[in-house]
């Protein structure tokens, strides 16, 4: 698996804790976890930040070859916990924003069965590209339905991943418009109300694993690497949800992504 786009470095406001984090990388992370092999592209500072989340990285297992150092800041995002649900506050950009994909990137991602990146990735103008070397490509929207990046990557993108809350006629509505779009399958993540999923002819519900919460930071993304591997190891499209379910009980049980 081939993970790119944001970093940061969650900022604990309560605790004064930092951990590593990002929407890719978490990705990364938890499919090494899950006994799969994982690369992450994309781009720190020079500070004592961004050393860190490399180093972190490669002390879970995950190749970090391409990833840039820029001059200047990681990425820092502040979380706040409330009765273990974690709320975001301030994000500070840093590098990222000028994080781009080189030609030895795409290059590099010829070696991979799946590319994932998310909303935030800064990548999404370089999609085309990946779907050239045909790659399957796997995006994280998050919960931002209507953002205009939505429109624009959907035809570019193989399973989208989507954040709600509860299932309905409009959630469904939404997941079949963006299913027409392209994408093989639309899965949307529903926080303690479990997943749903459409594949173009049936819409398919999964509950969650009951388990103490500690902390929801990673939940998603957790999901999406556990559908993920399960998907390259040729599961059905239900095995593929209860194993991002499993996957995702195993991160709330602790503080900070990984």
């Amino acid at each position: 698996m081939l993970a790119i786009g944001d970093n940061c470095m969650d900022v604990y406001v309560q605790s004064h804790m930092e951990y590593p984090g990002g929407n890719p990388v978490n990705v990364s992370v938890y499919a090494v976890r899950l006994g799969g092999e994982a690369s992450y592209i994309g781009a720190v500072g020079t500070d004592d930040r961004g050393i860190r989340l490399i180093e972190s990285l490669r002390a879970k297992g995950v190749r970090t070859e391409r990833i840039k150092i820029l001059e200047g800041s990681t990425a820092t995002t502040e979380v706040f916990l409330k009765q273990g649900d974690r709320q975001f506050g301030t994000y500070t950009e840093g590098v990222l924003a000028d994080f781009r994909i080189s030609d030895e990137d795409i290059a590099y991602a010829k070696d991979y069965d799946i590319m994932v990146t998310g909303i935030w990735g800064m990548i999404e103008q370089d999609l085309p590209r990946f779907k050239a070397i045909d790659i399957p490509i796997a995006f994280d929207f998050s919960d931002q339905w209507a953002h205009e990046i939505v429109m624009n990557a959907l035809p570019n993108v193989d399973y989208a991943f989507f954040a709600g809350e509860h299932d309905g006629a409009s959630l469904r509505d939404f997941m079949h418009d963006a299913w027409q779009k392209g994408p093989k399958v639309v899965v949307v993540t529903l926080g303690s109300n479990g997943s749903i999923a459409y594949d173009g002819n049936d819409f398919i519900k999964m509950g969650v694993v009951d388990c103490p919460v500690v902390d929801t930071m990673g939940a998603g993304d957790s999901f999406i690497a556990g559908f993920l591997i399960a998907l390259m190891e040729g599961k059905n499209l239900r095995d593929c949800m209860q194993m991002g379910a499993e996957n995702s009980a195993v991160t709330i049980q602790y503080r900070g992504a990984w």
